[in-house]
């Protein structure tokens, strides 16, 4: 069976996921591309999960200070709620969302809508962090940044926890968290494997 299909007036939507390690500037990214869209007049929704609270409870911030507003939200289905009528939805921090966020994520890129998400890949432990696998695998436009290893000064792609807290998710900043190499990051690290 042949379906035919017109493209001619259907707008397209589509997933870009900006991920790599605690101070490698994927909020930093989000916020140039989300301003960007603002300057070209889209419409723009920013959401963050209600957790990260770091800097600011209504505003996507980064490390370096840059800041826009945001919404804070306590589950990814609240996104799709507040994101009607948009062209453009930013998504900070994925990581911390619930595993519904790909289908609201692909919902709203069926709409039509340009999606920007970052999130961290790995967790403290190296491993994937919740849902940003499956966003990488849904993205149509993947964008790996790096920071710099705080112990030898080579490109950084790992959180290190410097603290003793062993749960998943701990919102931190520079008193939790320093980037490191892989070769830095596995050193001295027997319970972790490479």
């Amino acid at each position: 069976m042949f379906i035919e299909v017109n493209f001619q007036n259907k707008k397209s939507g589509w997933v870009e996921v900006i991920c790599g390690s605690m101070f490698s500037g994927k909020t930093e990214e989000l916020i140039r591309r989300l301003r960007r869209a603002i300057i070209a007049n889209q419409k723009v929704e920013i959401f963050k999960p209600d957790i990260d609270k770091r800097y600011s409870e209504h505003e996507v911030v980064s490390h370096n200070q840059n800041s826009i507003p945001s919404t804070p939200v306590t589950s990814s289905q609240q996104i799709l709620l507040l994101a009607s009528d948009v062209e453009v939805v930013g998504i900070d921090e994925a990581q911390f969302f619930d595993s519904g966020i790909t289908e609201v994520v692909r919902e709203l890129a069926n709409r039509g809508v340009r999606v920007v998400v970052a999130g961290l890949d790995m967790d403290f432990m190296g491993v994937p962090f919740g849902p940003m696998p499956d966003l990488l695998a849904a993205a149509e436009f993947i964008t790996k940044v790096h920071a710099i290893c705080q112990k030898c000064g080579s490109i950084a792609n790992y959180s290190h926890r410097i603290t003793a807290q062993a749960s998943q998710i701990l919102v931190g900043e520079k008193d939790s968290y320093e980037p490191r190499c892989r070769s830095c990051f596995y050193e001295g690290q027997p319970n972790l494997k490479s």
